[in-house]
């Protein structure tokens, strides 16, 4: 099966990044600079379900700002 990782607008990289860790020390996982293979399941979850949960809650500010 063959995975799609890639970021859309290669100039968002470094905020995606910041935005990633910020969402894993929400969470209390620690991220290392690189390989982060040794993750469990459940921390690579609870990592993408807070940046799903932040992403959701950015986009209903931004419909109740207009």
């Amino acid at each position: 099966m063959a995975q799609n990782n890639k970021i859309n607008v290669p100039e968002a990289k470094a905020a995606m990044e910041q935005f990633k860790q910020q969402a894993a020390s929400e969470v209390g996982v620690t991220l290392n600079k690189g390989y982060n293979g040794d993750l469990t399941s459940r921390q690579a979850g609870s990592i993408g379900g807070q940046m799903v949960k932040k992403m959701i809650e950015s986009y209903e500010n931004n419909l109740s700002a207009k």
